[in-house]
């Protein structure tokens, strides 16, 4: 195991920089998540991390050693690619052996590791078949089997379940987890799927455009998210948002919206002049809908799922989404009346992005 420094951690193309300073510690058996849209830059962080790219600048260090100038073999890292990269012809215990026989160890030293490994992965009864009688989640278990038997330091995952069907990630999210408490190696896992973060990740490190929004637990970031770009990109539904004018009267503050509407906000330690472009957002779970006052929203379209019923229409301009989890008879073309539980609105410098308060 092996705690992680990044000081400074920079790639450039050419003229192009595509990772700005990038400044993260991982403590020795934490299990990071890097997240952020497609293009943000995690995954190059991710390959200079196992050296897979040569570093531009600042300097990385792995288990307290200065990694920037080692080869991936010298990192004694493992890494997991989205694509699982097993060789077709090579049975899964060749495949998962491959790596002890680049390296010459003896049979009798690898040979137990891998009857532990496939023990641990339910892959004891599949030794003997290539990789295409397989289905997705076996092959990914050859993958990850390949990495823990090299015993690594650090375990590096690159999008592995994007290959993979809907129920099958979930099953797979629970079984990487699982292997990382009976393991307890550091990991650095690279998602666009906030649903991976959210359940996965002891932190989460939220990447934009090179660089680091926010990081945190899920559960600080899903709470009290730092900035616009942090709050729409964790949750799903997505947080709703709109935009309007700081204003103050005898009732307290409020904002105004588009349509000549307002929003009467909570009492709060936020303050800003009058005039002063607001966005406010609040997650579609945290509504309530029906309420005796508050917003009018008219309703455009319904989505049962069967364990919650989202409920679509217009605010300010916005198309807002409310949460449920009754079997409320509302149809398309009702107003309803939204309520927003002051504890759960969040205020954001239209600007900036940045939370206020």
């Amino acid at each position: 195991m092996a705690a992680v420094q990044m000081s400074g951690i920079f790639k450039r193309y050419g003229d192009t920089q595509v990772v700005h300073g990038i400044d993260l510690s991982i403590d020795d058996g934490e299990f990071v998540v890097l997240v952020g849209p497609s293009g943000c830059g995690k995954s190059t962080l991710m390959r200079m991390v196992a050296g897979l790219e040569e570093i531009s600048g600042g300097e990385l260090t792995i288990g307290g050693k200065r990694a920037n100038g080692l080869s991936p073999q010298q990192r004694n890292v493992s890494m997991v690619f989205q694509s699982y990269a097993l060789y077709p012809h090579l049975s899964v215990f060749e495949n998962i052996a491959f790596g002890p026989r680049i390296r010459k160890e003896p049979a009798t030293r690898f040979k137990p590791r891998i009857e532990a490994a496939a023990k641990m992965l339910n892959l004891s009864g599949y030794l003997d078949r290539l990789p295409r009688a397989l289905s997705g989640g076996q092959r990914q278990r050859v993958a990850m089997g390949r990495a823990v038997v090299r015993e690594p330091e650090l375990f590096l995952f690159d999008e592995p379940l994007s290959n993979l069907d809907a129920k099958l990630r979930v099953q797979m999210r629970t079984e990487i987890k699982a292997l990382h408490q009976r393991l307890k190696n550091t990991v650095i896992y690279v998602t666009h799927d906030q649903i991976e973060a959210m359940t996965m990740a002891d932190r989460i490190v939220v990447m934009n455009a090179g660089r680091i929004e926010q990081i945190g637990r899920p559960l600080e970031l899903y709470d009290r998210p730092a900035n616009l770009f942090v709050a729409s990109f964790l949750g799903s539904p997505s947080m709703n948002f709109v935009e309007g004018e700081w204003q103050r009267d005898a009732q307290g503050a409020r904002l105004l919206l588009a349509d000549g509407g307002s929003i009467a906000l909570p009492q709060t330690n936020v303050s800003a002049a009058p005039g002063a472009k607001i966005t406010l957002g609040v997650r579609p779970e945290h509504i309530e809908t029906r309420a005796s006052e508050g917003v009018v929203m008219e309703v455009e379209v319904i989505e049962p799922t069967g364990a919650e019923t989202h409920v679509y229409g217009k605010i300010g301009g916005s198309t807002w989404c409310a949460t449920t989890r009754q079997r409320a008879s509302i149809e398309p073309g009702q107003r309803v009346t939204l309520r927003l539980p002051a504890e759960h609105v969040h205020l954001f410098d239209t600007g900036n992005g940045q939370r206020l308060g």
